[in-house]
């Protein structure tokens, strides 16, 4: 586990400062700071998940997370700085912000779609993932995309407080949704027949598809919630180095080869589209 960092006491660090507990530094002088550590230690420390197949998964045989979000981590860093080190951090999607404003991680690069309550804590990179609500089905199904889904004998499984579900509703009125308790339940019970449907992120989705080849996702992206990587606020310099990194990854191949590696044999999912930021 060399380059997999395990925090057990950031949490309550982060508490500490969620409780006002921080050190009382004025906004000039934290302007641009993470930046300046990263060049002084020679080493980027990320958040990123370990329990989401193909973004960021941990494989036990190594004790290293794999995956999309990793190996993008991996090039911005050294495109910001060839000389310094990857590190990753274990986050969920509760923990993340509170590592990333105590300085635990210098960037969040977790399946975090960019939206405008969190941009007021943190400030976000360009889109680096097109994702997106999208649907899975059993292969063999006759829905095709979520017109087909807007039909009384269709149901459709979500999860328990997903904006997922409430999207579907929005879009497929017409549809019985389902909410169950979580996505290992709905997965379940989309294989077992008790629904049409499986909505939630395409991320998600794709490695759910990945894993078994009986499912498939149809219809593409019917919402636009891009993942983009997260930093600090008051770190203009730093948001600049990873927008230009996103930008060269594009440019020369990297970022479609990447896509190609992690997407290219899920079943229903169009790699070439989605490498089209």
């Amino acid at each position: 586990m060399k380059n997999f960092i395990k925090i057990g006491s950031a949490l309550a660090i982060a508490l500490g400062l969620s409780l006002g507990f921080g050190s009382s530094v004025s906004a000039d002088q934290q302007k641009n700071q993470v930046l300046d550590r990263i060049e002084q230690k020679n080493k980027m420390v990320w958040g990123t998940k370990a329990d989401t197949s193909l973004m960021g998964l941990m494989n036990i045989k190594t004790g290293k997370v794999e995956g999309f979000d990793v190996d993008v981590a991996k090039e911005v860093t050294h495109r910001i700085n060839p000389q310094a080190k990857t590190e990753f951090v274990q986050v969920t999607s509760g923990t993340r912000i509170p590592l990333l404003i105590n300085n635990n991680i210098d960037a969040i690069i977790a399946t975090m779609s960019i939206t405008p309550e969190r941009a007021k804590t943190v400030d976000f990179s360009k889109p680096y993932f097109n994702a997106g609500q999208s649907l899975m089905v059993k292969k063999g199904s006759d829905i095709k995309n979520i017109s087909d889904v807007n039909n009384r004998k269709v149901t459709v499984l979500g999860v328990q407080g997903s904006t997922s579900v409430e999207e579907v509703k929005e879009k497929a009125p017409k549809a019985r949704v389902l909410a169950l308790s979580d996505y290992a339940t709905a997965l379940s019970a989309l294989k077992a027949g008790q629904g049409d449907v499986l909505t939630t992120d395409s991320g998600i989705l794709a490695g759910m598809a990945k894993d078994d080849t009986s499912l498939k996702l149809v219809g593409g992206n019917f919402t636009n919630e891009p993942y983009g990587i997260a930093i600090e606020k008051n770190n203009p310099k730093l948001v600049k180095k990873v927008n230009q990194a996103i930008d060269a990854m594009q440019k020369d191949g990297t970022y479609a080869r990447l896509m190609k590696k992690w997407f290219s044999d899920v079943p229903g999912m169009d790699w070439k589209e989605m490498a089209k930021l």
